[in-house]
């Protein structure tokens, strides 16, 4: 009886303690960029800038992060070996020829846990890598996403002036076109066409400043700010070099870099591990221990005792066949996956050429076209050129310079869409360490 209280107080002294986690009663927001990173930027953020502030502090990666403690606990429970069970009882003497109470004592282990026991342990140790990998693609997603967003926000900035140009432009002809009505000098079908081309220009300006307002939401709800939180952003959109030869070389050994291939990887190992576990559980249920006892009339037995299950009608079958049709379908996801991987980056890539060449036309013409507007504005102040041919030929130059800035912000998308897809200036995966083989246990 001693020894079972012995046992039992050393049991409860190595139990963990209950510790209180209170939920947040406010939403943790900081009301600028010095609440995040706990100074003040003392130059506007540049793109790369942003996609750190991100990596920081994005709320959704900070749950996320949380996920590879909760692998590390269970690759830590899959590590411990199967605790024995101990059994034991005093019965007292009720009636009968008895003249002491009887009592009895076993301990029994479970062999079949030990079998399975490094096949669990590398499973439980690919799906804690599985879970490292894909924090790491999270990560690389969100800063992914913070220079798209940065980068719209500094390219429609820059094509804002263009807009309001266009729009001031219209509005001073429309101005003068309504006076002119009001005295009857011009006719309503010649103001038609202005007043239509100023609510054109003034739905462009709109939709671009309710298109910038939309990208900073999206921003500050990434890095984990209040709406009304104003981010200075830098000038130009500066991006980590980008080089299509080398990303076209490098393609073969993107499998071992990317982090959700490598997720794909080890949760196709994990599975693996458990087609072999299904199979090495066809051992039947193996339970070797040892017991004594006493009656109640001090004779004392003891000896050993075994309990073997009968695998007359549960064999495994099913639990095999799960796992090898588990291991199956994520065979054929890694490679889809890593099909559209390299059909991905190489779309990509093509489309940024593409577009590389239409930008490079349309900066090819937007000199004459804005010489060709600035004559024009000349030859009318000297009136020596009517007000509709200025417009025109103003208008062209203000067509030019947006397409010019569409092509640009859609050529800055593309490349970014091909820096996060190959990882450049972003987090390696830095999996956790396969674990170490335990001695005296078969696989």
């Amino acid at each position: 009886m001693k020894v079972l209280i012995g046992i039992a107080v050393a049991t409860v002294s190595g139990c963990a303690h209950y510790t209180p986690l209170p939920l947040p009663t406010s939403a943790p927001l900081a009301s600028d960029v010095q609440g995040l990173s706990g100074e003040a930027p003392s130059a506007p953020l540049s793109v790369n800038e942003v996609a750190l502030l991100a990596l920081a502090n994005n709320p959704d990666l900070q749950a996320v992060r949380a996920g590879r403690a909760v692998a590390s606990g269970q690759t830590r429970q899959a590590g411990l070996l199967p605790n024995p069970s101990l059994s034991a009882a005093f019965l007292p003497l009720l009636s009968g020829a008895g003249t002491v109470p009887g009592w009895n004592i076993g301990i029994a282990q479970d062999i079949k846990a030990l079998i399975t026991y490094k096949s669990r342990r590398r499973a439980a140790s690919d799906s804690e890598r599985q879970v490292a990998a894909d924090v790491v693609w999270q990560e690389w997603q969100v800063a992914g996403k913070a220079r798209q967003l940065a980068a719209s926000l500094i390219m429609g900035a820059r094509s804002r002036p263009v807009y309001v140009e266009a729009y001031e432009l219209l509005r001073s002809r429309n101005a003068r076109l309504e006076t002119a009505l009001a005295a009857r000098t011009v006719t309503l079908s010649t103001v038609a066409p202005d007043r239509v081309a100023l609510q054109a220009a003034r739905a462009a300006l709109d939709a671009l400043d309710q298109n910038q307002l939309a990208l900073r939401h999206q921003l500050n709800a990434l890095l984990g700010l209040r709406p009304d939180a104003v981010i200075a952003l830098a000038d130009k959109a500066e991006l980590p070099p980008f080089d299509p030869v080398q990303i076209r070389a490098t393609l073969a050994d993107l499998p071992g870099r990317r982090p959700d291939l490598l997720a794909l990887r080890m949760g196709y190992a994990s599975a693996d591990e458990s087609v072999r576990q299904a199979i090495l559980s066809q051992f039947p249920d193996f339970v070797l221990g040892g017991s004594a006892a006493s009656d109640n009339s001090k004779v004392v037995s003891g000896g050993p005792n075994v309990t073997l299950g009968l695998p007359i009608f549960d064999r495994g079958q099913g639990n095999i066949a799960i796992a090898n049709a588990t291991r199956a379908r994520l065979h054929a996801e890694y490679a889809a996956r890593l099909a559209a991987t390299v059909g991905e980056v190489g779309a990509l890539l093509a489309e940024t050429e593409q577009l590389a060449a239409q930008l490079e036309n349309v900066r090819r013409d937007l000199p004459a076209a804005r010489m060709a507007a600035e004559r024009a504005r000349t030859a009318f102040s000297a009136s020596n050129l009517d007000e509709r041919a200025y417009l025109d030929l103003a208008a062209n130059r203000f067509a030019k310079e947006q397409e010019a800035m569409t092509l640009e912000a859609a050529l800055l998308d593309r490349k970014i869409a091909i820096l996060t897809l190959t990882g450049a200036g972003l987090p390696t995966a830095d999996l956790p360490s396969e674990p170490a083989p335990e001695p005296g246990v078969n696989p």
